[in-house]
């Protein structure tokens, strides 16, 4: 069994690069997370490494509908008049950036890294509990 820090952990090494680029597997046979990069830093999931019948694969941040979807629902609850303006950054690239720099000059940084925190959690938890993960307690 794993614990949700473990599978936290996973969860912020697979959502810290682009869709893809990081991948990590929870093994349900021995509660071990095999990770994997395409950078080739990890590669935990080589065949000679990777010994796991039952396993599943740990999401991706839009996996769990928290791209986008999160920063608006963040901007509806603490900024609902910057809404036309945060729609115009994200039409453009970068827009994680100047969202970024857009809520400090607003003084809403700190917020924001606890509600998108707050959010993850719950989603993970969730995740966990449709999948019938059962959890080492900490």
């Amino acid at each position: 069994m794993a614990t949700f820090d473990e599978i936290h952990d996973a969860f912020l090494f697979v959502s810290s690069d682009g869709y893809g680029m990081n991948r990590a597997v929870l093994c349900l046979d021995n509660g071990e997370i095999y990770f994997h990069s395409e950078d080739g830093v990890f590669d935990e999931l080589d065949e000679d490494e990777f010994d796991c019948d039952n396993f599943i694969v740990i999401p991706h941040k839009n996996d769990l509908d928290l791209g986008q979807s999160l920063v608006f629902e963040f901007v509806e609850q603490q900024m609902p008049n910057d809404f036309g303006r945060v729609q115009g950054i994200f039409s453009h690239r970068g827009a994680y950036s100047r969202f970024k720099d857009h809520l400090e000059h607003r003084g809403l940084l700190e917020n924001w890294y606890d509600f998108e925190s707050h959010r993850e959690e719950e989603a993970l938890h969730e995740w966990c509990r449709e999948n019938e993960i059962k959890l080492k307690s900490t």
